[in-house]
């Protein structure tokens, strides 16, 4: 008998499985914020490359790219130094920018959803051994 006066798992057991199954929950609930970074960051980078843009048709368009190399990133230098038809080198930057982050969300939802899984498995496996011992007799 348990601590209740009934056989079987007592409810201290029933609270630690519970637990289990609320670290994949918080799991799942942290990963759904990663997951939208790399969009963020192409969003974010699609208004620097439309600034550059405008820069380009300015009176300096190497100082104006230059004051965007921040928030230009990586893609600062397919653009630096200024020069040429820059409407084409940040339309070509623009592509390479959104396969990049396309590649870059592909790789995060992969070890995303391999973490879920791990942490899932981890927390059946502590459900199980956690109910196993709650059913051996004291």
């Amino acid at each position: 008998m348990d601590k209740l006066g009934r056989d079987g798992v007592g409810a201290a057991w029933v609270a630690f499985l519970a637990m289990a199954f609320v670290v994949v929950g918080l799991t799942g609930l942290f990963a759904s914020y990663a997951v939208p970074l790399p969009l963020q960051r192409a969003l974010a980078r699609e208004t620097a490359l439309d600034d550059a843009l405008a820069a380009a048709r300015g009176p300096d368009p190497q100082a104006g790219i230059e004051a965007l190399r921040d928030r230009l990133d990586d893609s600062a230098a397919a653009l630096l130094p200024a020069g040429g038809d820059m409407t084409a080198r940040i339309t070509a930057e623009r592509s390479a920018m959104r396969a990049r982050f396309q590649a870059e969300a592909a790789a995060l939802a992969t070890r995303t959803r391999w973490l879920i899984c791990v942490v899932t498995l981890m927390g059946t496996v502590f459900g199980a051994a956690v109910l196993h011992i709650g059913r051996r007799p004291q």
